[in-house]
């Protein structure tokens, strides 16, 4: 009897300790239950009032099923109040007044084929899924990552990091539509030089035109070197004239990725003045000096190379 008396406190100990167990499992069982279910970014955005808009484009531009199917998909997200101005700006009312092919690059200009939350954000350009050119290069976005981030160096995200069961929605101040070859140029501030010279000689309208086109584009420190090569202090000191053969020059007709550029000569927009192209090993050159440093900056209109150097035409 003195063991079974001694056992009982131990046998009670495993019974209580196993009830608790078992409770414990049933509570954590009924709390997965109960957990929400994530939402897709399309839900998300259906559920939310300052995304009517949105959804209104989305839907007109048959998009919904994109966002609501599975995949992982980052999309920066314009309100309400984003639309109205973009309305304003095209003198129109609405998403009525807007075609489906009209919003469709628009929209996809919107969504990176990959999730990105804020912290894997960094400087530099990501490929978007608004693929409306010849070659079906996605269109990019420049994002800037300072205090905020900036998209497109006017764009700002209100809101980062909205989790989605099928990305993230980081929510924009402004829709952001899809850049020419020289938006591209004016949205990084890296080609701000390139940019007043641009306008300078009279060619904004010229490189926004339809195209496409494919811009070797030098940058800052390339027209720095240029500038004290010719001992002048910058753009002020060189006219219309003398800007426009040289800029013209950078330009080659067509939309050409780096994959399909080869050794040889290619006529430019400068009056068919060729340029030099050496590709190796080493990289890629222009007329034996200047190196192609980064490539196939994708634009609605063509495409950018950037090059560490200012090609001049023979006869300048």
């Amino acid at each position: 009897m003195k063991k079974i008396s001694r056992l009982f406190p131990i046998v009670a100990l495993l019974v209580a300790t196993s009830l608790f167990l078992t409770s414990c499992d049933k509570e954590d069982d009924d709390d997965m239950n109960n957990m929400p279910e994530e939402k897709s970014i399309a839900a998300i955005a259906s559920d939310d009032p300052q995304f009517t808009i949105l959804v209104d484009a989305l839907v007109k531009a048959d998009l919904v099923s994109t966002l609501d199917g599975d995949g992982s998909f980052t999309v920066f997200a314009p309100t309400n109040a984003a639309f109205n101005e973009l309305f304003t700006a095209l003198g129109v009312n609405g998403v009525e007044d807007l075609s489906k092919e009209a919003l469709t690059p628009i929209l996809l200009y919107h969504v990176v084929g990959t999730e990105a939350m804020s912290s894997d954000l960094s400087t530099g350009y990501i490929e978007t899924l608004s693929d409306d050119t010849e070659d079906g290069k996605g269109i990019v976005v420049y994002v800037e990552v300072g205090n905020n981030v900036m998209i497109n160096s006017n764009v700002s995200v209100t809101t980062a990091d909205v989790d989605a069961s099928n990305g993230v929605i980081h929510i924009v101040d402004k829709v952001i539509l899809p850049p020419t070859v020289v938006d591209i140029a004016i949205q990084n501030p890296g080609f701000s030089i390139l940019v007043e010279a641009v306008v300078k000689a009279g060619l904004v309208d010229a490189l926004t035109a339809p195209g496409p086109f494919t811009v070797f584009a030098p940058t800052n420190q390339a027209f720095e070197d240029l500038f004290a090569a010719l001992e002048i202090s910058g753009i002020d000191d060189l006219s219309a004239d003398d800007l426009i053969p040289i800029l013209l020059y950078h330009v080659v007709e067509g939309n050409i990725l780096a994959s399909e550029v080869s050794t040889g000569t290619v006529p430019t927009l400068n009056d068919d003045d060729d340029i030099e192209i050496n590709v190796s090993n080493m990289g890629v050159t222009l007329n034996g000096s200047a190196n192609v440093i980064a490539t196939d900056v994708q634009g609605a209109n063509g495409v950018v190379h950037v090059i560490d150097e200012v090609i001049i035409p023979e006869d300048d």
